[in-house]
């Protein structure tokens, strides 16, 4: 039997209130591989050059909420077995996995490849692609909610003792607090990781929690923070201007990422890929140089 798969571009910029966000969503779907899957464009307010306002300590909630609403009357309109996304930011996952895990009774697997737990709010820092599980107003719009123990944290990014002072320093500096650090929420719901390092050597403890989990059909969030900027440079850390550095860089190599997508296919079914965070710093300095040359403006 044939399954229906849709790939959905959603190129939010308000998420992480950066309007890179757009152009870096744009350019993942025109880079993805051509095939008959339709690929369905969710509206999205552009840039104007008006900052986000801050409502109830999130930048442009109003805006997230109805591009979350768009999302959903697509999908649903749709009615897809699978579904891939290009965002934007990791919050353009909420309508998609949530839609999955409806789609396949409540028992949908999570695999979220990513440096950053994304499980903690941050008391200062407002800007929602820190947020895509931590928000009461958002978790409305979740009918069946994804079971802890169907979630497995991939490649998360240890920092040394160093960069902690580091960071709690800079934390301090901006007003930041978290409300729970995430290694108590990932101890508190139960939910499995594996760093870099560990998968570089084995991927056993996913196919361990796959077989234990009865996991039959598994969504994949890729944060492409995962990989080293020093060998992906088209990362939001690798700002070749303002670097970003107030969480640890991730590790892994993109021969390790592709070996690990392709394990988890052959483990289980994949009925959804969201790609997120992608920042083409190079791609978007031509664009902006080219858009100041007066001969290709007249």
């Amino acid at each position: 039997m044939t399954q229906k798969t849709v790939r959905l571009l959603m190129p939010p910029w308000q998420g992480g209130n950066n309007p890179n966000y757009s152009f870096g969503a744009e350019l993942l779907a025109w880079l993805a591989p051509n095939n008959d899957q339709p690929l369905i464009h969710v509206p999205v307010q552009a840039y104007n050059g008006t900052p986000l306002e801050n409502e109830n300590g999130m930048n442009g909630r109003t805006q997230l909420l109805a591009q979350l609403e768009a999302a959903q009357h697509i999908i649903h309109a749709h009615k897809p077995d699978r579904i891939v996304m290009f965002g934007g930011d990791c919050l353009v996952e909420q309508a998609p996995f949530a839609y999955l895990n409806e789609r396949y009774g409540g028992e949908l697997g999570l695999i979220w490849i990513d440096a950053h737990s994304d499980l903690v709010r941050y008391v200062g820092y407002d800007n929602a692609h820190s947020l895509p599980l931590g928000d009461e107003e958002f978790a409305k719009h979740v009918k069946i909610p994804l079971k802890p123990e169907n979630v497995f944290i991939a490649g998360l990014a240890a920092p040394t003792e160093q960069e902690m002072e580091l960071f709690a320093e800079a934390f301090q500096r901006l007003g930041i607090a978290p409300t729970e650090p995430d290694t108590e929420v990932i101890q508190r719901l139960g939910i499995r990781t594996a760093g870099t390092e560990e998968l570089a050597n084995s991927t056993a403890s996913i196919k361990e929690w796959i077989k234990e989990s009865g996991i039959k059909h598994l969504a994949i969030h890729l944060d492409l923070d995962v990989l080293d900027p020093k060998a992906f440079r088209s990362l939001l850390f690798a700002n070749p201007e303002a670097p970003f550095n107030l969480t640890p860089e991730g590790t892994m190599q993109i021969p390790q990422l592709i070996n690990l997508i392709k394990e988890l296919s052959e483990e289980t079914d994949v009925v959804g890929l969201g790609i997120t965070e992608h920042m083409p710093w190079d791609a978007i300095n031509l664009k902006n140089l080219l858009r100041d040359i007066p001969l290709l403006n007249e």
